[in-house]
């Protein structure tokens, strides 16, 4: 069967893409084992602010302009409600985190983003003696319901092949690639954590941290609204709220901790003064690079493989822009930023 694309992994990065490759009319198909939970298990925050050193992320307008009617047309089109248009606020712990905020709201690149009045939120069960910093274009994805939703739209068009890639079936030729009975153009690997394994881009400096989150009731709390301190804390409905996340460079497995659940706790516990029971605890590992940029581009030696990886804590926003650039850079010779670029870090490894 010839395709124009094969596509590993279905988390954020290979969900964005195939939408892409189907919205273009390309044919393609979607290899899932589900071992790499981290968009399942995702907090699914997204902001276009640093809010521990007030900047803005990097192309935070052109990300919002992409991924949003991104997220709502394939709403729009599974019939499903996943994204969830929220206004978060920051807690501010001092004056001088006052002062910071004030002089980051004051930037032109800022004032988009940062309210410049700080407000109280007046909650009976929240302290706030410094008040808060109001963040617009806010919100949260849930990623749980997308990918299932996504998954089965998949599976109804017969796309979707559930098996692990085995990657010793892959045959490169110049002008396609071959995989068992799948004759395809360009095959793209969107594996996040799974890169490990795969002998063609393992080289590359993708490192995991793993995060732990918990899923709370608190039916006195009553807050519609998602709140940021040493913590996020995120309401989900029901008198649920997902709180998270730790980052641990080290362990590398997806194990729960009870260091990991004590840590959520105490920072909850400092946060909100009201009774809550803890209903669920679960873990990820993020794909993370060292310079805090994505993986994009061809391989260095095969042209028609292809990597969209490293998406980290910004993959709600980041992964609908990035299958963008990548598709155009495939199909239209439209070049990657430099800061995006794989060629960045192959230029290190074979200088």
């Amino acid at each position: 069967m010839e395709l124009d694309y094969i596509i590993i992994g279905s988390g954020l990065a290979g969900i964005a893409f195939a939408e892409t490759c189907i919205n273009n009319g390309k044919k393609i198909r979607v290899i899932n084992d589900s071992s790499q939970n981290s968009t399942t298990i995702a907090g699914g925050l997204y902001n276009p602010v640093v809010l521990k050193r007030f900047t803005k992320i990097w192309e935070a307008e052109n990300q919002l302009e992409i991924s949003i009617p991104f997220y709502k047309k394939l709403e729009q089109k599974l019939k499903t409600k996943f994204l969830f248009e929220i206004s978060l606020y920051r807690k501010l712990n001092s004056i001088e985190e006052q002062n910071n905020w004030f002089i980051a709201s004051d930037k032109p690149s800022l004032t988009a983003f940062l309210n410049s009045s700080l407000v109280n939120l007046n909650h009976p069960f929240i302290e706030e003696p410094y008040k808060f910093g109001k963040v617009n274009h806010t919100g949260f994805l849930d990623t749980f319901e997308l990918k299932q939703t996504y998954i089965n739209y998949l599976r109804n068009l017969n796309i979707l092949i559930e098996d692990t890639f085995d990657y010793s079936k892959l045959k490169i030729e110049e002008s396609f690639i071959q995989y068992e009975e799948y004759k395809a153009k360009q095959i793209v690997f969107a594996e996040g954590f799974g890169i490990h394994a795969n002998p063609h881009f393992n080289n590359l400096p993708l490192d995991g941290t793993k995060g732990e989150l918990l899923i709370i009731k608190a039916p006195d709390l009553k807050l519609d609204k998602i709140i940021n301190s040493s913590i996020f804390f995120l309401p989900i409905g029901n008198d649920l709220y997902k709180v998270g996340a730790t980052y641990n460079w080290e362990d590398k497995s997806t194990n729960l901790t009870e260091e990991g659940k004590k840590e959520l706790v105490s920072n909850l516990k400092e946060l909100i003064s009201c009774p809550f029971e803890i209903v669920e605890h679960f873990a990820g590992i993020r794909p993370t690079v060292k310079d805090r940029r994505p993986l994009l581009g061809n391989h260095y030696q095969y042209k028609n493989l292809y990597i969209l990886n490293g998406l980290g804590t910004r993959g709600v926003l980041f992964a609908p822009y990035l299958a963008d650039k990548l598709f155009n850079f495939i199909e239209n010779g439209i070049e990657l930023d430099n800061e995006i670029s794989v060629n960045r870090i192959y230029k290190k490894l074979f200088r």
